[in-house]
């Protein structure tokens, strides 16, 4: 139920772009442009979701995505072509998420504050390393990948990208025995050590999952701008939690489903156009999605206590 109702809300709003900027919101570039914005936040959304039903939290996904696009449009780094590039963000992304990985489930550590410190950390070793600058890339087989000669089918790659992550990361959720554990261990940790499952182990996969997906949302990001910044990821972790949240995920863990992730990041992606379309101001935009945010979590209580 609540997925189809995120469905109605999207509708809604396409009815409302299509009254109110009709030859501009129904037009084929700025559905791709939706798409395309949805997609780099979508795949971090996906790795978050999967942190939060274990019971974690991941305040780090911004910064991570930060330090692995600076990281990865270095001089250096950028000598080693596509291939080199693509590596040294999944890698950072993996580093990350196994510092996070480890403070938590060995240390152990709170999830919050192990997650804040790396947040900390990682932008300020993305803003050591790019010196504040931005990163151009001059590497024409990454470049080659954001113009529409590359388009399949009139589909951006990176939104190809983002689609693949979410199939499989729904797969795994839901087909996998590691996505039964993720479930088990978010419900009731202590319950699922006595049934067996090595809870710390899960957690640390966990959070090497959310690493990886930012990883490759930095990639993702480097082909959408052309370059590498320090600010890159601003305000990630905070977009990606709400689209969970949205989504049905609950932030106690134990429940949550990556297609109401997914659709909680179309919608917040499709506001933001509506907004940007319609000349709207900024802050408007961020208290209707404050609003949206209270008005799923009231639900998630209301289902809980019912």
């Amino acid at each position: 139920m609540r997925q189809l109702s995120l469905v109605g809300v999207l509708l809604a709003l396409a009815v409302v772009g299509a009254l109110t900027k009709p030859d501009a919101f129904l037009a084929g570039e700025n559905l791709r442009l939706i798409l395309t914005q949805a997609s780099v936040i979508g795949v971090v959304t996906v790795g978050v979701t999967f942190v939060i039903i274990g019971g974690g939290i991941d305040l780090s996904v911004g910064a991570i995505v930060a330090l692995a696009s600076v990281w990865a449009t270095t001089v250096a780094t950028q000598d080693f072509g596509l291939t080199g590039m693509l590596l040294c963000s999944l890698l950072v992304g993996l580093g990350c998420g196994l510092v996070n990985g480890l403070l938590i489930a060995y240390g152990p550590m709170v999830p919050f504050i192990a997650t804040l410190a790396m947040l900390a950390s990682a932008r300020g070793l993305a803003l050591q390393i790019s010196d504040g600058n931005t990163q151009v890339v001059k590497v024409d087989a990454v470049l080659d990948l954001g113009i529409k000669d590359s388009y399949v089918l009139g589909i951006p790659p990176i939104v190809l990208v983002f689609a693949f992550v979410c199939v499989v990361g729904w797969l795994v959720l839901n087909r996998t025995t590691f996505g039964r554990r993720t479930v088990a261990v978010g419900g009731n940790a202590e319950a699922s050590r006595l049934a067996g499952i090595a809870v710390k182990r899960q957690r640390l996969l966990l959070y090497l999952l959310s690493g990886l997906c930012c990883g490759i949302a930095a990639f993702m990001l480097i082909i959408l701008t052309g370059s590498g910044q320090n600010t890159n990821g601003n305000l990630y972790e905070l977009d990606a939690i709400a689209a969970a949240i949205i989504g049905g995920t609950l932030l106690s863990g134990g429940r949550g489903t990556i297609l109401g992730s997914v659709l909680g990041v179309l919608v917040f992606t499709t506001i933001t156009n509506l907004f940007a379309l319609n000349n709207l101001q900024t802050d408007i935009q961020q208290i209707a999605k404050g609003a949206i945010i209270v008005a799923a979590v009231l639900v998630q209580k209301g289902r809980s206590t019912s």
